[in-house]
């Protein structure tokens, strides 16, 4: 079982095609798509929202991202109704980068809260593990494990969505503040920044207790080429 996702939007188009964007990505996590009001109009609608949650019903949690403010008012609404709203959180994230980094957390096996930092993350909010690395390394010196590695990336596309996706959804989900080439690893976003090609070199710092299992999943995923050619 995995974290559902439910896509609130004012377009049906823009929920089904995020939607089944994200799949392409995420193929064990219930994503289901809320867009559009029930008689095809621009909008959104709270039966179709309360109709996505009870479909997720029985899972381990469910993460709701939006696109526009009166979505996240609609969401709101029927978190009110909902049978247990204790395990359903909405994400403050754009819609599709969030989508797809909470549906890779999702599907790397991470908790409710945990998907919904991946989505927060894809949006590049500062946050605490936004901080320059030089003063992480200060605040957290001496409390835990630190560990580093180098990997080329050998796929031909090198780092674009899927394999960011993959990356900043994975470390979302571990106890371990990572950095790659200076920026932060569990943001799809940030890693795209970066503009790496095939051959570049990634360097990996992961600081806390699973800093250890960080590296080696990054450095996994490098080496297997993201299971791209």
């Amino acid at each position: 079982m995995t974290v559902s996702i439910v896509v609130v939007s004012h377009s049906e188009k823009i929920a089904d095609g995020a939607t089944e964007l994200a799949a392409q990505m995420a193929p064990d996590v219930v994503i289901l798509a809320a867009g559009g009001t029930t008689d095809g109009r621009i909008g959104t609608s709270l039966e179709k929202v309360l109709a996505a949650l009870d479909r997720a019903a029985g899972a381990d949690g469910a993460v709701i991202l939006t696109d526009l403010g009166s979505a996240v008012m609609t969401a709101e609404s029927a978190l009110e109704f909902a049978d247990s709203p204790a395990d359903i959180v909405i994400a403050d994230a754009p819609l599709v980068e969030g989508l797809v980094a909470a549906s890779v957390a999702a599907q790397g096996g991470a908790d409710v809260h945990a998907v919904k930092r991946a989505a927060e993350a894809a949006g590049g909010t500062v946050q605490a593990h936004d901080i320059p690395p030089r003063q992480v390394v200060d605040e957290v010196s001496g409390q835990g494990p630190e560990c580093t590695g180098e990997f080329e990336l050998i796929n031909q596309a090198g780092m674009h969505a899927r394999p960011a996706a993959k990356i900043a959804g994975g470390l979302s989900s571990l106890d371990a503040e990572v950095t790659i080439n200076g920026v932060d690893g569990a943001s799809m976003t940030s890693l795209m920044t970066l503009a790496a090609g095939k051959g570049s070199l990634l360097r990996v710092e992961a600081r806390g207790a699973d800093a250890e299992r960080a590296v080696n999943y990054v450095g996994g995923l490098v080496q297997a080429g993201f299971g791209e050619p």
